[in-house]
This record gives C-alpha cells, structure tokens and sequence, in this order.
C-alpha cells in the first residue's frame, strides 16, 4: 500500500534551508536546494577536499517485507541479493521485459524478510507498484517515500562528522549500521554518490534537523543538488533519466557488473542475455573535451560527418576546470578516439574515455 498523497512531498528540513538561504530547484516534484549562498563550485570543492552534506530525502523508499522478502526481491531486480549478508547494501536495478531500466536503486538487507529498497524520486512508485503487482502472498510492498529522511555527508573528513555525532564511522563500504539517536532508528551506511568517503543516513522526519544541524556545527558545508551533479559526473555515475532509462540497458551502459547473470531469473532477463550475447549496438562512454567549450544532454557526437552517438550529460567538470559528459555511443567506438560534438553549429573537440575523469581522495 501507499501513504496518501494529499499534499506536495515537502523535506523536512525546507525551513533549515531557507534559513540557509538555499536557492532551490523542483526535482521530480519536489522543491530541493540547488545550491546555498557559496554557490556550487564551493560546494563542490569542499566534498573533494574536506566535507559537505546533502539533503536527500527526495528520494524514495520501499518496504519490502514478510516471509520469503529477500527471495522476492532477488527474483525481480538485477543484481544477486545473495552476494550480500545482512547488514549489506547493494547497488541494483529494475528493469522491464525488454531489458530497460525502470530505475538503478541502493538494496539494504535488513533481514532475510525485510528489504529496504531505495529508487529515485521520480521512480519510485513506479518500483513500488511493479514490486507489488508481482509479490507472492504475505510479501508486503510498502511505499513509505514521506516517511523518512536522507542524509548524505560526504568528503574525506565525513568520518569526523560521524563521530562528532556519535554515530558509527568505521564501517566497510556498502555495510551498514543502525543506531538510536534520542529513540530514533538512525541507519548509517557507508556509501554515496560523489565517488569520495561518505555515508548515507536514514532516518524518521523528526530526527533530521537534530542530525543536520549536528553535521553543520561540526563543520560540515551545507551542499545542493548542482554540487551532487557535478561531482557525480566527474566519476561517471549514471543519473536515471538521463544516462539510465527504459530505453538503455545495463549491457549498453556497461553495469553488466550490476545483474547477476547465474540466477535463474530476474525481469529482463531474456532479453539482456539475448543483448550481451550478440553484443550491444551502442554503450555509454565518458567524453572529456580538449578544446573550449561545455557539454550538454543532447548533443550529437560526430566522427567527421558521420553522426555516432549523443551526450546524455554533461557539464563543466570543476576538479577538472574542464567539459566532460557520458555519451550513448555506436560500438565502434572505444576510448582514445577523437570525436566532436556539435555545440549548436560550433564543432567542439572530445576524446572518448572511460570514467572515472577524477580519482576520489584517498582516505
């Protein structure tokens, strides 16, 4: 079942960022903070180099829960849910009959009959009514998308932070903890979306201002959504409904690392064995530019007068002070090789790459 939906989804700490002073931006009918009064470059530069901490909580969560919950699962989205213990996160995906991605969501097992799933915002009813349309009886779909709050503090200093709030910071990448935090369940887990050290909490609504305003008195910089693009582009990580869609498969977008090909079945499976078998038509390839200029989603990518492919982002790469973007590109194409794209009549000079363009901060 779903929460009802009387009202705009709100975060519950708006009132923190206006305070801030948060310019802020709808995202999949939210209104989230783009960027706060030290705009995105220093956003994004204090996660490269110290810590930052983004509301989140636009995403979605899914309860899956009952008898038999996590064999569910496993038997509906891509990746083996059995390659993780509980008290493991695992980056999955959703997929239709054709092989397309509904959505690339985070898998929490919490026990072999509770799963917690976490879709993207504009996604995540969409997982919800697909789960629940499928599951066996006593297998429970919950949406609970207005419940909860996400926080991601990320940055070589994140563990800091965590312990400045006496929460668990020495956890192993994709595990994760829970805690109580004044009677509230805190789950800490040890990921996030910008390549550097850094966690992800959840937690009830009501506990999140404490958690926020505990990060920024710790010295954490408050960041919004144009940081968390930028930094996630300069590692090459794919954003649903631009780089990932139901019209690109995990074959074309090289997660072929994300679906458990040995399981006996999972939605897509068919088709994305039929795919990696003959080989796909076209894959997904980072493009950073050697000459002047910007990419942007939609460009077409040209090798001389012969168009091969299309940028589904981009943007100015600030680690790098440089353009870079993910590209859908014809098989032919490998790293190394020269190619332009067509920035509104002016041809602009890129190399094919294959990301990460930045390497994350040792820890």
């Amino acid at each position: 079942m779903s929460e009802p939906a009387s009202s705009p989804p709100v975060s519950p700490l708006h009132d923190r960022h206006l305070e801030q002073g948060a310019k802020f931006a709808p995202f999949a009918g939210w209104r989230m903070p783009l960027h706060y009064a030290r705009g995105v470059l220093a956003e994004h530069a204090a996660v490269r180099t110290s810590v930052g901490v983004f509301d989140v909580s636009h995403l979605g969560k899914v309860w899956v829960s009952g008898p038999g919950a996590a064999d569910f699962v496993n038997r509906c989205l891509t990746n083996d849910l059995d390659r993780i213990a509980v008290g493991g996160a695992q980056y999955t995906l959703c997929c239709d009959e054709s092989g397309g991605v509904v959505d690339d969501l985070i898998a929490y097992r919490l026990s072999d009959e509770e799963i917690l799933l976490i879709p993207n915002a504009a996604n995540a009813a969409e997982v919800a009514r697909r789960l629940e349309e499928a599951a066996p009886e006593g297998v429970e779909i919950r949406d609970a998308h207005r419940s909860l709050a996400v926080l991601a503090v990320q940055g070589p200093d994140s563990p800091r932070i965590l312990e400045y709030l006496g929460l668990p910071h020495d956890l192993g990448y994709m595990t994760f903890a829970e805690r109580f935090v004044d009677g509230a369940a805190v789950v800490v887990c040890r990921s996030g979306y910008t390549g550097e050290t850094g966690f992800e909490l959840l937690a009830p609504n009501e506990a999140a201002g404490d958690l926020w305003d505990g990060m920024l008195a710790a010295g954490a910089l408050p960041c919004g959504l144009g940081a968390r693009d930028t930094l996630r582009l300069e590692m090459g990580y794919p954003l649903h409904g631009q780089d990932l869609s139901v019209d690109v498969t995990p074959v074309q977008a090289r997660l072929r690392w994300a679906v458990g090909w040995d399981k006996p079945e999972f939605w897509g499976k068919d088709a994305l064995e039929a795919e990696r078998a003959a080989g796909p038509k076209r894959r997904l390839w980072g493009l950073e530019a050697t000459g002047r200029g910007v990419p942007r989603a939609g460009m077409s990518v040209l090798d001389g007068d012969r168009r091969v492919g299309e940028t589904t982002s981009g943007t100015f790469a600030p680690s790098l002070k440089n353009g870079v973007a993910l590209a859908l590109l014809d098989a032919d194409q490998r790293p190394g090789a020269e190619l332009e794209l067509d920035v509104r009549g002016r041809r602009l000079p890129v190399r094919v790459v294959k990301p990460p363009f930045v390497k994350p901060t040792p820890s």
